[in-house]
């Protein structure tokens, strides 16, 4: 284990300690988070899902950050998908068991505001695997081609305010990692059980723990980096 490494321990303990240790500091936390949803959601993925990346590299190259890796501008795209990750939450859980009751589990809005049963674990398995199959794929193709554009512009923050050549971009991606490794393996294997669990959670606490996640999704995409070569 690398002195960066252990820094990095050190960091993550002390970020997260006031949480346990302080009523007050949770409760700011708990308050805020009711009442401005969409910056928390930012705020969440921006540091957690970017965490990820930055161990993604540390995986790969044996260092958290570099010169063109561009942390700012891959956490600042980042919380903008946290916001889209947010609304696809509020879409798929209202709207999948209104979608099961039309066809036929007609108490699954009931279920999900109900206690832990095998109904409402189906019920979230079907919320998950609709959430992953439908907008998964898309926001992980988007989170590629934003990663490939950070990198070729240095990683700097400008950059996000040039033109993506998204045709471009598409056309060079390595779609064989992205097909057999993003989109066959991670979401069957890792996402759809993953936000199962996500959707068995009170309805304050999903939002935290799929940020949480978002740590798994940044290293996740980031090895699928290392696959791709690129």
């Amino acid at each position: 284990m690398k002195k960066s490494d252990l820094y990095v321990l050190l960091g993550v303990i002390l970020f997260f300690l006031p949480f346990f240790l302080s009523d007050a500091v949770y409760g700011f936390y708990e308050t805020f988070n009711k009442e401005h949803a969409l910056v928390t959601s930012f705020i969440k993925f921006a540091l957690l899902a970017t965490f990820g990346e930055a161990i993604g590299l540390r995986l790969r190259e044996g260092v958290y950050n570099k010169q063109g890796f561009g942390l700012i501008p891959r956490a600042i795209v980042w919380g903008f998908l946290g916001l889209t990750i947010y609304m696809s939450f509020i879409i798929f859980s209202k709207g999948m068991p209104e979608f099961l009751a039309a066809v036929g589990l007609t108490d699954a809005p009931a279920i999900m505001k109900g206690d832990l049963s095998w109904a409402k674990l189906l019920v979230a398995f079907s919320i998950s695997a609709a959430m992953n199959t439908i907008y998964a794929p898309v926001m992980m193709t988007l989170h590629k081609i934003t990663d490939i554009h950070i990198v070729q512009h240095g990683g700097k923050v400008g950059g996000l305010f040039r033109p993506i050549h998204f045709g471009k971009i598409m056309s060079g991606m390595n779609w064989d990692v992205q097909w057999n490794f993003v989109f066959k393996k991670t979401i069957p294997f890792f996402w759809i059980p993953a936000h199962t669990i996500t959707f068995l959670l009170p309805a304050e606490m999903r939002v935290l723990f799929a940020a949480l996640l978002g740590i798994a999704l940044g290293v996740l995409l980031s090895l699928a980096s290392l696959k791709s070569g690129k």
